[in-house]
């Protein structure tokens, strides 16, 4: 079962109007090109590479395949795309060029330094074409132990550095000047400080990890780790000494999430791109948010159990009206939320609202079977705890939220049957409109904002309080 069928960037039909509509439709989705294969590519271009071969199954190779390339009139029509859309463009570049494997028996490890001439040369031609790369990011979970190839710390701090400096050399009188992202694999805390130190302060613009917290797709298991409130807290402490990792050794930069599809295995069959898959995904997006993360990317827009788009269809999958609804309502403001003798199956998270007045609560009801009418108040009283947040502070004690409308955003699947992959808004279904048009997003308006918000079973909830005033929001 091969999950994935014509979804990389090499094949990919960029002129399906559902995927230009759905890309259209985030204005400014930030795509990041990458992934297991980007340490085997050669780019066709400039004089620093011997040939030009196409992927081809080859069991002994990386990842089961062979060395492949990414020819410029390609990389043109991808570009292309990407003006059309208002994309933001993160591509990974290959870390693993100019690199020997250890000559230690079963050593996954590569050494010796980057080659990065094939790598300038594209630069060269992106720049002399106009083309906007918004960050460059060296190799794919080749960090710590690796994956199926690793790379020591030191020699990867010396790499970025080089790539920084191949950057503003060739970015150089441009007026822009792309990030410079590392290291794009597992987190490791020693691993990741010392790629810091080596590479030195002002090199690495921000720090990517991935994360897979639920296991293998394969796992039967899965769909109930999706449910489950303390199997989902587990991360937090991942997300907690990222932040710190980056504080102590690198505060000049980012914490990045550069790749999360939850499961890995492509994710879950018939789990990881139905209903239930939102319950980790918008936790997940809350969570990181509260621990500083900056940029968050999902594993991924097509390819894989794990698509926003059907691999085949492109149709949008659940997760990908959750994703358009977080990135149009939840600003980058990210307050502190208690629940007042909650239950841990209603998971809640708050942040300024984006570009509107306001703030926006996202609920996520675990549960089955129990439903919640929730009120919302601003309390001065709030302690943080030691990382860095924003408190909901609506002024004086505790106050309910009154006084202003409220925009409910219901989303719960059809049927109730959460491995559905029909989402229903406010109880319609979502559903692509002629051409292939990303439906409406409309809220259910509550005049009275002092009325709880009630949230069904199984179901998740965006409120946007147009009357409640943080003064972190101001």
């Amino acid at each position: 079962m091969c999950p994935w069928h014509n979804s990389s960037i090499i094949n990919l039909d960029l002129y399906s109007p559902i995927l230009y509509n759905a890309v259209k439709a985030f204005n400014s989705l930030r795509i990041r090109l990458g992934g297991s294969l980007q340490d085997q590519i050669t780019y066709k271009v400039g004089k620093h590479y011997a040939d030009c071969p196409s992927f081809r199954r080859n069991d002994d190779r990386l990842f089961g395949f062979t060395d492949g390339c990414l020819a410029m009139n390609r990389w043109d029509e991808l570009n292309i795309f990407f003006r059309r859309t208002n994309t933001t463009v993160t591509f990974g570049l290959n870390a693993l060029r100019g690199r020997r494997k250890s000559a230690e028996n079963g050593s996954t490890l590569h050494v010796g330094g980057w080659d990065g001439r094939n790598a300038r040369d594209l630069m060269r031609y992106t720049v002399s074409k106009g083309y906007r790369v918004e960050s460059w990011e060296l190799g794919n979970e080749l960090c710590a132990g690796g994956v199926e190839a690793k790379v020591m710390a030191a020699q990867y701090g010396k790499d970025v550095l080089r790539l920084r400096k191949m950057v503003e050399k060739v970015y150089n009188g441009t007026g822009h000047l792309p990030k410079v992202l590392a290291p794009g694999g597992f987190y490791d805390g020693p691993w990741f400080s010392e790629m810091l130190r080596v590479s030195g302060p002002g090199v690495v613009d921000a720090v990517t990890h991935h994360i897979y917290n639920l296991g293998s797709g394969k796992d039967k298991e899965l769909i109930n780790k999706m449910q489950d409130p303390y199997y989902l807290d587990k991360v937090a402490q991942t997300f907690s000494d990222m932040e710190a990792t980056v504080r102590e050794s690198g505060p000049w930069s980012a914490a990045w999430v550069g790749e999360s599809g939850g499961a890995y295995n492509s994710g879950g069959k018939d789990v990881s791109d139905r209903f239930a898959n939102s319950f980790w995904y918008l936790d997940q997006l809350g969570m990181s948010a509260v621990f500083g993360t900056k940029v968050y990317c999902r594993q991924a827009l097509v390819g894989g159990n794990y698509c926003l788009l059907n691999t085949t269809t492109l149709a949008p999958n659940p997760d990908y009206y959750s994703a358009l609804l977080w990135h149009r309502l939840m600003g980058p403001g990210v307050l502190q939320t208690t629940a007042a003798a909650g239950s841990p199956y209603l998971r809640s998270y708050a942040h300024c609202s984006k570009k509107q007045p306001g703030v926006t609560v996202l609920l996520i009801n675990l549960s089955n079977s129990t439903a919640f009418d929730i009120t919302v108040a601003g309390d001065m009283d709030l302690h943080p705890p030691p990382r860095r947040l924003l408190q909901a502070e609506a002024g004086g004690g505790e106050a309910a939220v009154c006084g202003g409308r409220r925009e409910e955003y219901h989303l719960s699947p059809e049927g109730g049957d959460i491995q559905s992959q029909v989402v229903m808004l406010n109880g319609e279904p979502l559903a692509l409109g002629p051409c292939g048009q990303i439906p409406e997003l409309r809220p259910a308006i509550a005049i009275n904002g002092c009325t709880p918000v009630h949230v069904e079973p199984h179901s998740i909830a965006f409120v946007r309080f147009t009357g409640f005033k943080a003064p972190a929001c101001a």
